[in-house]
């Protein structure tokens, strides 16, 4: 039996470590990682905002297909960039523990956020949430890598921008100018990592199974039944986090109206033995309270 197990991962400096996480895992367990990195169609396109760019899995489609044809054996992704129906024959296989789940705002001395300010998000997630708190903030466009992003705030005449915490903090770029949004839902998986297999690999299968993260799939597992349930995508703006105290799982979850003026917020719980279906019935909760309405109104625009 081979050894040799061939990781697809994007080319970013965070993507990157990610994926050195996983070989360091793998190895630990007697395998042979060796990396395969490879540009997706999100980092390639940095000017257009994500939801206009209409695809499905924008920064997983590349290794998706790559895994398929075998051209690699496993892929890493950050989470909540993954749609939540994966490939024909595509297993979700370890979700690895999760890092911080927050968004953070970096900013250029800011005190006073009652005044018009410019911030800077690609989020539609984090536009809507920023502008229901401070509706005369104008928010404009910021893609690229971690590292792209840090720059082009720096060189820009913006207030702030907005960024996960995890990705800052797994490659030591958090600043000490920010701000944690605590009042800010996170998007679904924030701050997981998944690797995916073939559900055929039996070799990668068993590989990762020992390194997958029960609590953290589990919580997960929730966040994005209730996104998918929503029909939302990765880009539209809703935001879940589940959170596991003994043997409750909480869920705090809401969807926004663009502009930030309209939204549908839950707080739920349910006893781990009965979490079955449980993202799924908090998304019915929002549609009924006429999140419905919202959602056809958002796929119409997204």
């Amino acid at each position: 039996m081979s050894k040799t197990i061939r990781i697809g991962t994007r080319d970013s400096e965070l993507a990157l470590w990610q994926a050195h996480k996983v070989k360091s895992l793998l190895e630990r367990e007697g395998y042979t990682p060796i990396l395969k990195p490879v540009k997706s169609t999100g980092d390639l396109n940095l000017e257009q905002p994500l939801y206009e760019m209409g695809i499905t899995g924008i920064f997983t489609k590349t290794l998706d297909v790559a895994l398929i044809k075998g051209e690699i054996d496993i892929a890493v992704h950050s989470m909540k960039d993954v749609p939540t129906a994966l490939p024909k024959g595509v297993l979700e296989a370890a979700v690895l523990p999760r890092a911080n789940t927050s968004d953070i705002l970096i900013h250029k001395g800011l005190e006073d956020f009652s005044a018009a300010k410019t911030i800077a998000t690609g989020s539609l997630r984090r536009k809507a949430q920023w502008l229901s708190k401070y509706p005369n903030h104008e928010v404009v466009n910021l893609r690229g890598n971690v590292n792209t992003r840090m720059k082009k705030l720096e060189d820009s005449d913006w207030a702030g921008a907005i960024f996960a915490a995890a990705g800052l903090e797994r490659i030591d770029l958090k600043p000490e100018n920010h701000i944690e949004l605590d009042w800010m839902i996170p998007a679904p998986a924030q701050g997981a990592m998944l690797v995916v297999t073939m559900e055929s690999n039996s070799v990668c299968k068993t590989a990762l199974s020992p390194i997958n993260h029960t609590e953290t799939a589990l919580a997960v597992k929730v966040e994005r039944e209730f996104l998918k349930t929503l029909e939302g995508g990765c880009t539209a703006p809703i935001g879940a986090l589940a959170t596991i105290d003994g043997d409750v799982l909480s869920l705090k979850a809401g969807l926004f109206s663009l502009d930030g003026k309209e939204s549908y917020l839950i707080e739920e719980s349910t006893a781990l033995d009965k979490v079955d279906g449980f993202g799924r019935r908090c998304a019915e909760l929002v549609l009924s309270q006429g999140g419905d309405q919202l959602m056809q109104e958002l796929r119409s625009i997204l």
